[in-house]
């Protein structure tokens, strides 16, 4: 059997997508706080108090993620973990003050490096693109169960 394309595999350029979007966020936004972490602070500036199942939902980390994400940024006193009162198995989280500093502070370099990792696209092409990245990782539960039902079909 012959080599692949791998230029016409998904999973392929998607790794080398992240590869430089890694190495982007390392250079141009922060080597302290990581991109996870970041959209984390953004989330809970955008909507203070939710739990932690919640965050972790809303940024698509699972649950031992979300909880090492947490933990990181409680500790650098990006965030506060604050019981729920009508539910004490329940963490509430907030931004600190030094949180929204660190936030604004990466808003503004996640805007320029967004910018250096689109370049290669004009603005249509940008959208389109944004556009067609969101619906796959939208799609991805479906996806994990789609591939669960190919594997069944091709071992009978």
């Amino acid at each position: 059997m012959s080599a692949v394309d791998l230029s016409s595999h998904p999973g392929h350029l998607a790794r080398r997508l992240q590869q430089v979007h890694h190495l982007l966020w390392n250079t141009m936004v922060s080597e302290q706080t990581t991109s996870p972490q970041f959209a984390v602070l953004n989330t809970l500036v955008a909507a203070p108090g939710l739990d932690q199942r919640t965050v972790g939902e809303r940024v698509g980390l699972d649950r031992s993620t979300i909880a090492e994400v947490v933990s990181r940024l409680t500790r650098r006193g990006l965030l506060r973990k604050t019981r729920d009162p009508r539910d004490g198995r329940r963490s509430r989280l907030a931004v600190t003050e030094e949180g929204r500093a660190v936030h604004r502070e990466l808003t503004v370099r996640t805007g320029r490096m967004n910018e250096v990792f689109l370049a290669p696209l004009d603005p249509a092409e940008q959208g389109v693109f944004l556009d067609l990245l969101r619906r796959v990782a939208d799609a991805a539960e479906g996806l994990g169960r789609r591939a669960e039902e190919v594997r069944e079909a091709e071992a009978s």
